[in-house]
Order: structure tokens, then sequence, then C-alpha cells
């Protein structure tokens, strides 16, 4: 698990300034994949209390800006942050619950980067998501 010290790190490696509302937002997201504002919001706010919504929001904004998380938004959910950054990782999304889970790339010759028809663009990125039902609504659903 990382420390307040290596997300300072973090921070610095990405010439920004070292604030307690970033390091306790980096924290958060790493501490939990996936989640929204509201929740990174309160999990921020167990260690800085006064924290206001915009100063987290001004957060995942830099950090963002930044590659230090990734934000994704599945069809019809609200934006979700994560730290598993720097690789072409997918995701997989539970049409019932909503669980949101890592899915590594196809393996061989980068087939999620090979478009049909790449229109002149020098593609570096794909985003793939997979929609089913996660095992425990699966599970509920057969019973």
């Amino acid at each position: 698990m990382a420390t307040p010290s290596d997300f300072r790190d973090l921070l610095r490696g990405a010439a920004l300034r070292v604030t307690r509302p970033r390091v306790a937002v980096l924290s958060a997201v790493h501490a939990h994949p996936h989640a929204d504002t509201d929740r990174i919001i309160g999990a921020v706010r167990r260690d800085l209390p006064k924290v206001s919504h915009q100063a987290v929001y001004d957060s995942l904004r830099t950090l963002t800006a930044a590659g230090l998380v990734r934000r994704i938004q599945p069809s019809g959910s609200v934006a979700r942050y994560e730290a598993r950054v720097g690789d072409n990782h997918h995701h997989v999304v539970c049409r019932s619950c909503g669980t949101i889970a890592d899915v590594d790339c196809a393996v061989g010759d980068k087939p999620c980067l090979t478009a049909s028809d790449g229109r002149g663009f020098s593609i570096d990125e794909a985003e793939v998501i997979y929609w089913g039902l996660c095992p425990g609504c699966s599970t509920g659903q057969n019973s």
C-alpha cells in the first residue's frame, strides 16, 4: 500500500505542487478504485474534515491532467476515477449493480489499437467497455 510520502513523490514527479488535498485525493483514488466523486469526497474528509467539494474537484482535474489518475465514465454512469494509468486496460461493468472491474487488453498484436479505418489519426489508446452481470448479480438472477 502506498504511503503519503509516495503520493508526495508522485506529485513532485509530475511537477505538481504538493498540497494536503491533492495527497488526500490521490490516496483516496488509490484506496477506492473506480470511485465516484462523492465517495472520494467522503474518503478525503475522513483525513481532512473541512476540505471543500471544490478542492476535491480541482484536485481530481489536476491529477487527471497530469496523468496520475484516470477518469472513466461508462454510459449511464457518473464519472469514476482510478489510479491504474499508463496502460491500455479496459473495464467490465455490471448492468445490474454497476460494479466496475479492470480487464486487461486482449493479447496478441495490439488488437485493441487496430481500428478498421483510423482516418489518419495516430491512435495511442482505445476505450472498450464490456457489459454483463457480475458474479453476485448473475447468481441472484439464477436463484
